[in-house]
């Protein structure tokens, strides 16, 4: 069963439902998620806020945050899945921001990924992905993390009010 299907299955089974807050991936998670049939039960939509003055405007994301220290960074990650999640009404948010290349961005190198989940209970969990390869296999990584990372927090892996985690992943080739 492929990611999207297992957290889309999950999710159904809870009654509960899923945003999506996009810049890296420009709605690959999305598109994972609406390739399952039956994606419509538990899926509310998406963002694809790939311009950094959307991810304030759109998602919510703070000003001074974004102008301190970019869009690549885990607690602009954590907030766009906050954003997404009130402003599509779901239960639980999920988003992407990160350099996939050619160039780094905000002075992060190529390969700097952070996915992020927030939960029905406010509790967030930020992964932290160090990625190899090309521009599509760090896009694909990507989408795969932040699937594996709302699959573990829908186990229960994420306590009502932790503070963002970041963890170091390697994929790509």
């Amino acid at each position: 069963m492929s990611p999207a299907a297992r957290v889309l299955r999950m999710l159904a089974e809870r009654g509960e439902t899923l945003a999506v807050a996009e810049s890296l991936t420009g709605g690959l998670v999305a598109a994972e998620l609406t390739s399952v049939p039956g994606a419509s039960r538990s899926f509310r939509g998406s963002v694809t806020a790939y311009a950094t003055a959307l991810k304030q405007d759109i998602l919510g994301v703070d000003g001074d945050l974004l102008a301190a220290r970019g869009a690549v960074d885990p607690d602009v990650a954590a907030q766009m899945a906050a954003g997404v999640r009130a402003r599509l009404g779901a239960g639980w948010g999920i988003a992407t921001t990160g350099v996939a290349g050619p160039e780094e961005q905000d002075g992060q190198p190529v390969g700097t990924v952070f996915v992020a989940v927030v939960g029905p209970g406010g509790g967030r969990k930020v992964a932290a992905l160090r990625l190899n390869g090309d521009r599509a296999e760090i896009r694909r990584e990507s989408v795969r993390s932040v699937l594996e990372l709302l699959a573990g927090a829908l186990a229960g892996e994420l306590p009502g009010n932790e503070r963002a985690q970041d963890t170091e992943q390697n994929g790509g080739t």
